[in-house]
């Protein structure tokens, strides 16, 4: 059961948090979002809204967690009330489901471009090859159930025995080659320049869209769901000071998107491609600056090998949560074995009409992926700050902290984060039914 079980390290907590947060979000996202949002200009205000806004609700997620020592749900529960704590807790733990769901064959279009770009290359030919492959929805289904089905097997061996020891690995071995990448990157003709002129902040772009865009990326960034971090806060040891860890775990994800940043942002200048060219960077414009760039078909292997194993990182923590959650209402009543059997059963099936029409994925990723995290975040946080109360999110979040702080940062939990939450996701909803 999740009660029990507790994170063996300090060490062993920070890389885990930072392996949950660290996903295709910062090379998918980040750097076209800087992009399209006035290049180093959206990165201090991404800077700016993490430490102020993303770091404490992190925090205020893994109180909750914390708190409860159990699943998500089962932690609603205690905040909201049996019956509307339930309901809450099905509601986005299912929003989480759908987001895994399309998430893994995302990982696994990741996964088939390490393999096509280490046989292959990304020569002309060979992108119209691996558009071929990618558009493959049998081959991608089933790499994507092989995604999902090592994901689970490392949940199947535990906190200690399989979470942990998958995020000492990878994630160490992720900054390694992001910072092998990055020295590559700077080493071309030009580059130096081109990327210092592309920091250089213009603030007179940065208007309201893009101040809302940086703080919705930097919730979005280190994966505040509501449940993700609700599941490993569960986790955490009594000694461990929770704010501490989660300005170091938003300052590892920063890193991780910097590190993405200084790689891809060099190297298409240098080559002449297109910055803000959105969510089609990762398939579209990579392929071709790896088709074009010395060493491109070892580098390309190289940079998708490193982004697919910490997105696989991700993989595993919703498994965990989706599956510790529903075994914390039927202890005594159905196995957490039982539930991994019965959850990667649904997740297999989810996937197969969503591999089919790929199409979806980005109406799915709206509304789940962002639209559903957004308020799974806020309701953790409310129900800690306001379900469990002052004295308990104090409790929670004072260790490690000066007592004027500490006192500080719970009214900032109970008030302000809401609040911003509030916005990221009346914001969201409003554009979308603009859109429509």
């Amino acid at each position: 059961m999740a009660g029990p079980q507790r994170f063996s390290s300090r060490l062993a907590t920070l890389l885990t948090m930072a392996g949950l947060a660290i996903g295709l979000g910062n090379v998918w996202r980040f750097p076209y979002m800087m992009g399209q949002h006035g290049g180093s200009a959206f990165l201090i205000i991404y800077i700016f809204f993490m430490l102020l806004l993303a770091v404490p609700a992190l925090a205020g997620e893994w109180s909750l967690g914390r708190a409860a020592r159990q699943g998500p749900i089962a932690a609603l529960r205690i905040a909201y009330g049996p019956r509307a704590g339930l309901a809450l807790g099905l509601l986005i733990v299912s929003g989480v489901f759908m987001a895994l769901s399309y998430y893994s064959i995302i990982v696994a279009n990741v996964f088939y471009s390490v393999w096509f770009a280490a046989r292959h290359g990304f020569s002309q030919a060979g992108i119209d090859q691996y558009q071929a492959g990618l558009a493959d929805d049998g081959l991608q289904y089933l790499l994507a159930l092989a995604v999902c089905l090592v994901s689970v097997w490392v949940v199947h061996r535990g906190l200690r025995r399989g979470i942990e020891r998958a995020n000492r690995l990878l994630v160490p071995l992720f900054a390694a080659i992001a910072v092998y990448l990055v020295a590559v990157a700077l080493n071309l003709d030009g580059a130096v320049p081109r990327l210092l002129g592309y920091l250089k902040p213009d603030f007179s772009r940065a208007g309201p869209e893009v101040w809302f865009a940086a703080m919705g990326q930097a919730c979005f960034s280190v994966g505040l769901s509501g449940i993700l971090h609700v599941m490993y806060g569960s986790y955490l040891r009594s000694a461990e000071p929770i704010v501490p860890t989660s300005v170091k775990t938003g300052l590892m994800d920063t890193g991780a998107a910097l590190l993405a940043t200084l790689f891809v942002v060099p190297s298409v200048l240098v080559f002449g491609l297109d910055m803000a060219a959105g969510p089609g960077l990762l398939f579209d414009t990579l392929p071709q600056l790896f088709g074009v760039m010395p060493g491109g078909r070892y580098l390309a292997a190289l940079f998708l090998f490193g982004w697919a194993l910490v997105a696989m990182l991700s993989v595993i923590a919703t498994f965990d949560a989706i599956i510790g959650s529903l075994a914390d209402l039927t202890r005594g009543r159905l196995a957490r074995g039982a539930w991994t059997v019965l959850v990667t059963a649904a997740v297999a099936a989810a996937m197969f009409p969503i591999a089919h029409h790929r199409h979806w994925i980005g109406t799915l990723d709206l509304v789940f992926g962002s639209g559903m995290f957004m308020l799974g975040s806020l309701l953790a946080v409310v129900g800690l700050g306001w379900g469990l109360g002052k004295a308990t999110t104090a409790l929670q979040v004072s260790p490690g902290l000066p007592p004027r702080l500490a006192a500080w940062l719970v009214g900032w939990i109970r008030w302000i984060v809401p609040l911003a939450l509030t916005a990221i996701l009346g914001g969201f909803i409003y554009a979308n039914l603009a859109a429509s």
